[in-house]
């Protein structure tokens, strides 16, 4: 499984990038971009170098670990998978092309897609010393647009994009996404109700189109989860001291809650049971929160059942599991 802590050229470059920048000033970027992300503001706030720099060192480490958590899922699923195009779409600095370089050396084409100038810059800059991704192509322009002429890829991602985006706005670029797939669509956003409810949104518009579930979820069913629950995963990510000095943080850790979908053109033969929630650990059994085929089912293992609870005691919160244990109907609760 990839790391999901930024590649060590990476880092290397980011931090080359911080040399003689005030860190306060930096900090200051970081806070106004966030807060515009929070307000449901795209990256317009990104126009200067300084800008796109606070951007990536405050949120590419937890974008580029939940890109990962997806792959990871992904692969998991399919280890056969071997893209060698991908099409980056919405790349912003790079985040997941970096992350998708890593989770799969078979890839040998990256294709880059942002309207952002300042992004693309530094983008430019991050991979430049890149073995594998200093001859990228970078697009400058709006994702629909250009990708409706890009070439197709075997894997096309899009994470924290379409958020941006209005639902004709959305609706659109999903169609042009899924025109350029060859094989997978990486779909990865926010793990809010607002994020997983434009994930449940594209995925049912694809499924229609003849598009199949590859993860998280084991069905190309509706999703059967109850309001206000939704799904959503977590991903923890080690601070650099960049990181936390650009944040205001003293945590030398962070978790990034994210929502994601992988489609795939080929139906999958089978795919496993999907832990939702932290397992809770008792006494007596571990009791699982799970997304199966037949629906929302919580696995109660009892102790006594010495195999299948130190299995089970291996489980985290967004695992793939096979099952073999008695469950109940799950009720909806946040993780």
């Amino acid at each position: 499984m990839t790391s999901p802590d930024l590649p060590a050229e990476l880092k290397a470059s980011l931090n080359a990038r911080l040399e003689g920048l005030s860190r306060s000033d930096t900090a200051g970027r970081a806070a106004i971009i966030s807060q515009t992300y929070r307000e449901g503001g795209g990256s317009s706030t990104i126009k200067t170098e300084t800008d796109a720099l606070a951007y990536a060192v405050a949120r590419m480490p937890a974008t580029y670990a939940a890109v990962v958590a997806s792959l990871n899922s992904l692969s998991e699923i399919r280890p056969d998978f071997a893209p060698t195009s991908l099409l980056d779409v919405g790349a912003g600095p790079g985040t997941a092309s970096w992350a998708a370089a890593e989770a799969f050396p078979s890839l040998q084409a990256f294709t880059l897609l942002d309207s952002n100038e300042a992004l693309r810059t530094l983008a430019l800059d991050l991979t430049r010393r890149s073995e594998r991704l200093r001859r990228i192509t970078y697009e400058l322009g709006q994702a629909r647009i250009y990708a409706a002429h890009a070439e197709a890829a075997d894997l096309v991602i899009a994470s924290y994009v379409i958020n941006e985006l209005n639902d004709a706005e959305r609706d659109a670029l999903t169609d042009v996404m899924w025109e350029k797939t060859r094989d997978t669509l990486l779909v990865v956003e926010p793990g809010t109700p607002a994020g997983y409810a434009r994930i449940i949104a594209l995925r049912a518009r694809l499924i229609a189109a003849g598009a199949h579930v590859a993860a998280p979820c084991p069905h190309d069913n509706g999703c059967p989860l109850i309001a206000p629950d939704w799904c959503h995963f977590s991903q923890r990510l080690q601070r650099s001291r960049a990181h936390k000095q650009v944040k205001g943080a003293d945590a030398p850790f962070e978790d990034e809650r994210f929502a994601y979908v992988a489609l795939t053109r080929a139906p999958l033969a089978a795919r496993p049971s999907r832990v939702l929630a932290q397992p809770d650990v008792g006494k007596v059994e571990i009791a699982a929160k799970l997304c199966t085929v037949e629906g929302i089912t919580v696995a109660e293992v009892p102790r006594r059942a010495k195999a299948d609870y130190a299995r089970a005691r291996r489980w985290r919160w967004g695992d793939a599991v096979e099952i073999s244990v008695a469950g109940r109907p799950g009720e909806s609760r946040d993780p």
